[in-house]
């Protein structure tokens, strides 16, 4: 079912697609059917810069585990870093 929920973050970030990097300014995460991934539905995540057009995105789709599991592996590899090199935005 899709929950029309998205959960917009804002990023200081680069990303990688078309074949150039480029600023990342955004990050749209949702549950909905997915465009390539094949499910019925999918949790996507886009990574974008809006200001630069559609080519400034990457869009990953997967399913619920993989989702669960890579966000799981985010914090434990941020957990596992000196909070000295974590920057001084670090909430």
């Amino acid at each position: 079912m899709c929950t029309y929920q998205n959960e917009r973050v804002e990023l200081n970030a680069s990303a990688k697609g078309g074949g150039e990097w480029f600023r990342a300014t955004d990050a749209n995460v949702y549950f909905d059917h997915p465009v390539h991934f094949s499910a019925g539905h999918a949790l996507m995540i886009d990574v974008l810069n809006p200001s630069r057009g559609p080519a400034s995105r990457v869009a990953l789709e997967m399913d619920a585990t993989s989702a669960r599991a890579l966000a799981l592996a985010i914090l434990r590899s941020l957990e596992s870093v000196a909070p000295s090199l974590l920057g001084h935005d670090e909430r």
